[in-house]
């Protein structure tokens, strides 16, 4: 799959760049300066080409977590690109590239776009989402969430280092944005998710439904993602669970589908 614009708001586009084997790195383009501030650019390859074809440059990046397929290409990227880029993410360390270490309540500047910076740990313990809510500068209804491996169309992130209160609280803090936000999620889980969720809930169908959907999109080929709030209050039971045990009690039936 090539790369995609998956939404636009006036001279602001966000594009999915398809990586490894079922990444998507984000690109937020400023089309009349050509200025693209990428999120989570674990591959140097993928978005080098991108940038390049499109005639873009690289501005900034967004980094959400350490794991290496969303950090992996930090080093080759900055080597071609101007000096002084600002590379945002946690403040623990961890990422050694961050030259701009943001915590909960930071706003990072995205070509005059609001970024605000949300702390969600449950898949690492410093884990961070940037959500752009439009209102405040293009007096548009659009949000755009990047929540990293937080959360997935259908499902969520593993819990590697946090714990089920964690994520649950996590996913509560995502889910108070409007139901149009649009997430751009960073993998393309959506159609193993929703095998699982009608196998938890076999009676749902609103579950059923939108897996037949998603298989019909993704024999064509095409990107689930962005999915939206509405969509995932409708079809996701990681964001509807009631409270952090039945949580940890769907996320435990996942890890062992």
């Amino acid at each position: 799959m090539e790369s995609f614009k998956s939404s636009q708001v006036s001279n602001w586009s966000v594009y999915g760049i398809p990586a490894f084997q079922d990444n998507y790195l984000w690109a937020i383009v400023h089309e009349p300066s050509k200025a693209c501030m990428v999120v989570d650019p674990g591959c140097s390859k993928s978005v080098q080409g991108f940038l390049d074809s499109n005639g873009y440059h690289l501005s900034g990046i967004l980094i959400t977590h350490h794991h290496m397929d969303h950090v992996g290409g930090i080093d080759a990227l900055l080597s071609k690109a101007a000096k002084g880029i600002s590379v945002y993410g946690p403040a623990t360390g961890r990422v050694a590239q961050v030259n701009r270490p943001v915590r909960e309540g930071d706003t990072v500047d995205v070509h005059c776009l609001v970024a605000q910076v949300i702390e969600v740990p449950g898949h690492t313990s410093d884990h961070l989402a940037y959500v752009i809510e439009l209102k405040d500068t293009m007096k548009s209804d659009e949000v755009w969430m990047f929540p990293g491996d937080t959360l997935f169309s259908g499902g969520c992130g593993r819990l590697f280092e946090g714990t089920p209160q964690q994520m649950f609280e996590s996913l509560q803090k995502l889910n108070q944005f409007p139901a149009n936000t649009r997430i751009f999620c960073a993998h393309e889980y959506t159609e193993s998710n929703l095998r699982f969720a009608r196998a938890y809930s076999p009676d749902s169908k609103t579950i059923q439904e939108r897996e037949t959907e998603v298989r019909r999109i993704r024999e064509l080929g095409e990107s689930t993602i962005p999915t939206t709030l509405r969509e995932e209050r409708l079809s996701n039971l990681f964001i509807n669970a009631k409270n952090p045990l039945e949580f940890k009690q769907i996320r435990e039936a996942k890890d062992n589908f």
